[in-house]
């Protein structure tokens, strides 16, 4: 919950609430935001560093390392907002939990790849290869969908963003699929043939996407945008509107092109 300001004016004898969410005293109050670590809480302190003073921003950054405690976190108030996932998670988080959390604005992109020690291309997996997957439903089904990009597998053509391995109708070599946490895969990479892996688990893990992944998602129409999430009640609160504008804004784009050369790939 945002912090309140009480403001007493003596004269009048009057008290008034100025409430961070929506009242006049916005700017006294500290936007409170949990974040992953790389790239979010990154983008965010180069915006608390640089942009946030100017803005009559104060932000607060606090980080996760597991992504599963942000939502309920946000939910329960110790956040004001989180920047973690993308839509289809939010969707899919609030459908299992009734929460009622909302996307305020997309930021970035981090296109999923599929990553290999033991092959140079996605066709040189043997068969029977066991290849590591997200294991949440949205990041699963959107594995699914760019190893079908790359040949590996074939979906049904109705297999959209909930596709399962019920939905592989065509999988020549065989190849086994692992689902395992997605913080995880990076570790995980030794002991598989493959595994898809997330863009900033790829990014903690000492992987390049843009140049380690054998086959990475393509940003043109991709709905697995990051953005800032927030409560129903607060996403047109002044402080929220004005951090979205900051990370969505040419000075964060340039920040993120410059700092992660294709890795992550701003929203717009």
């Amino acid at each position: 919950m945002l912090r309140k300001i009480t403001t007493v004016i003596a004269s009048a004898g009057l008290l008034f609430g100025l409430a961070a969410c929506g009242g006049s005293g916005n700017d006294a109050g500290t936007l409170t935001v949990g974040a992953t670590s790389v790239p979010h809480a990154e983008i965010l302190t180069h915006v608390k560093n640089d942009l946030a003073a100017k803005a009559g921003l104060k932000l607060e950054i606090k980080e996760f390392s597991n992504y599963e405690q942000l939502n309920p976190a946000l939910n329960d108030g110790q956040l004001d907002a989180n920047y973690f996932q993308h839509r289809p998670y939010l969707d899919e988080s609030n459908q299992k939990t009734g929460q009622k959390l909302v996307f305020a604005g997309g930021v970035h992109l981090e296109p999923l790849g599929v990553y290999s020690k033991k092959v140079a291309k996605l066709q040189d997996l043997p068969r029977g290869a066991t290849v590591a997957l997200p294991s949440d439903p949205s990041n699963q089904a959107r594995a699914l969908r760019l190893l079908a990009t790359g040949g590996l597998v074939t979906l049904k053509a109705d297999a959209g963003e909930t596709a399962t391995e019920k939905d592989v109708t065509g999988n020549p070599k065989e190849i086994r699929f692992r689902p395992a946490d997605a913080a995880a895969l990076p570790r995980q990479l030794a002991d598989v043939d493959a595994a898809v892996i997330n863009g900033n688990y790829a990014l903690e893990g000492g992987l390049t996407p843009a140049e380690d992944a054998l086959v990475t998602e393509s940003a043109q129409g991709n709905p697995y945008v990051n953005g800032l999430v927030t409560k129903a009640e607060t996403k047109d609160d002044p402080q929220v509107r004005k951090l979205v504008e900051l990370l969505t804004g040419p000075e964060v784009k340039k920040f993120i092109e410059e700092k992660y050369q294709g890795s992550v790939l701003p929203a717009a």
